[in-house]
């Protein structure tokens, strides 16, 4: 995808979406989605992180960096192959506008299950053909992580370093004798990936035909308990039994006094240097199979990162260290080709993360939120942003609009409504219509945003475990006149089709 073309699109989770089955998947819902993308004059579709969800059913903490997330597989697809019979909704059905996960995923997971005993019971020999070619395409990832589920799912998510000491550090005969005693696990695993790969494909093929690009989101980071980590624990700091020498996370700031220990362990930038970052082309690779362009998370991490000790139970503890820098995308462009990366430069910047991002060509992130606390010289304001920028009026991460709005001090709604021309009811127009009127090459909007919600729809609260990830709108609250208004918006400035705006 060309970064440097004008266009407009939506920030929207795939789990968000409508549909009976108790979050957003694959399914029909998605296509009409896309239907009201291109309808609205959107070119651009933004995800979170596909990957597989993990601790607070968050999309950041995934299992593997590799595997695609299996509640995200639609039903529909599987019906119409024979191998699912029409799956039958708890009594009561679901919430139609929140994703209750303690709830929706154990009756997924019985669906797929359902589907993959289908599928090995009377596939014919086409779909068995397709499947066997997947599974061998994608072994380099496929075999460990299926392999890394099939040990887990018995033991109940049990952490990896406390398996038994020869699985947990793969002794070949341990291997060896998994394979065999969870053939039949294992080979659920695969099924449930290559439907994933089969339907995101599919999707982002219809998207692409509609002129809606899909926008992937990458975390820089894996989870300690996790595929990746399991498979090359070399390629990370950790001591002999595997526990995390030193974790991820950033320092104490003004809006937290003990900093944020994520707890991800952090590479070992030497070895990965020393095969030529293939783990990262890799993964790279991956994401371009199934989006046209990807965000990756905390891109400052490249620059330099934050080390936390393994044993501080809190971020105050810390340095700062150097990152492997340009010679990593080197690395992977030399093999890829030139990346179309969108470089998530928020929060504590330094010049060498500018330096890095602009060295490699990718456009940063403006929030245009955060532009109102300081004068008409803060750079988030649109009047400062440069053309290569991803414009945003806010992000997953954020109040929705109108949110920000009731919360704001006296001060920043008085500037905003000033700066902006607007008040409390089209705040969330007058934000959308200066992203898209600014010079910024993208500019996206949280579909919250679209449709001008209040707090209670925002889909994170950063910091807090439980109760995020899990807002869905349904179609009642979309009606005609915001994919009108965007639009006519996206259109007027130069971002969307002209016909939408309907001049005589």
């Amino acid at each position: 995808m060309d970064l440097t073309q004008r266009t407009a699109g939506v920030l929207l989770h795939i789990t968000s979406l409508p549909g009976p089955h108790g979050m957003g998947d694959f399914g029909p819902d998605a296509y009409r989605y896309v239907d009201w993308l291109a309808s609205a004059g959107q070119g651009l579709w933004q995800l979170l992180p596909t990957t597989p969800i993990g601790p607070g059913d968050s999309p950041y903490q995934g299992v593997s960096a590799f595997a695609g997330s299996q509640w995200m597989v639609a039903f529909e697809p599987l019906v119409a192959k024979g191998w699912l019979a029409p799956p039958r909704l708890p009594e009561g059905g679901f919430d139609a506008h929140h994703v209750d996960y303690g709830r929706v995923l154990p009756w997924r997971e019985q669906q797929l299950r359902l589907a993959a005993a289908g599928f090995f019971a009377q596939a014919g020999a086409a779909d068995r053909s397709a499947f066997a070619d997947w599974c061998q395409a994608n072994a380099s990832w496929l075999d460990d992580y299926a392999l890394f589920m099939a040990i887990r799912s018995p033991l109940n998510g049990q952490a990896w370093w406390t398996w038994t000491p020869a699985l947990a550090r793969r002794e070949p005969a341990a291997l060896a004798a998994a394979r065999l005693s969870h053939a039949e696990e294992l080979r659920f695993w695969q099924f449930v990936q290559w439907q994933f790969d089969v339907q995101i494909g599919a999707l982002k093929s219809y998207a692409n035909g509609r002129g809606v690009r899909i926008m992937g989101d990458l975390p820089i980071f894996v989870a300690h308990d996790s595929a990746d980590c399991w498979s090359r624990p070399d390629l990370y700091h950790l001591d002999e039994q595997f526990q995390t020498t030193v974790v991820a996370g950033v320092p104490p700031d003004a809006m937290s006094t003990e900093g944020q220990r994520w707890g991800n362990p952090l590479y070992r930038w030497d070895r990965m240097a020393a095969e030529n970052y293939r783990w990262w082309t890799a993964r790279v690779k991956r994401a371009l199979s199934q989006a046209d362009v990807f965000r990756i998370d905390h891109f400052r991490g490249f620059a330099g990162y934050y080390e936390i000790p393994g044993s501080s139970p809190d971020a105050k503890q810390g340095r700062w260290v150097a990152g492997p820098g340009k010679a990593l995308f080197d690395a992977i462009e030399a093999t890829l080709g030139k990346l179309p990366i969108v470089a998530e430069d928020l929060g504590f910047i330094t010049d060498d993360v500018h330096a890095l991002r602009d060295g490699c060509g990718f456009p940063g992130m403006k929030i245009l939120q955060f532009g109102f606390g300081g004068d008409a010289t803060h750079e988030f304001l649109p009047h400062m942003w440069p053309r290569a920028s991803v414009a945003y009026t806010g992000t997953h991460d954020n109040d929705t609009v109108r949110g920000w709005w009731d919360a704001a001090s006296a001060r920043e709604r008085a500037y905003a409504g000033s700066y902006l021309a607007c008040g409390a009811h089209d705040v969330h127009w007058a934000m959308i219509r200066a992203c898209c009127n600014s010079v910024a090459n993208i500019a996206v909007f949280p579909m919250q945003d679209v449709l001008g919600l209040p707090s209670a729809h925002r889909m994170n609260i950063p910091g807090i475990l439980g109760g995020n990830w899990g807002w869905r709108f349904s179609w009642d609250m979309v009606g005609a006149e915001p994919g009108r208004v965007l639009g006519v918006i996206s259109a007027a400035s130069g971002r969307g089709p002209l016909a939408l705006l309907q001049l005589p």
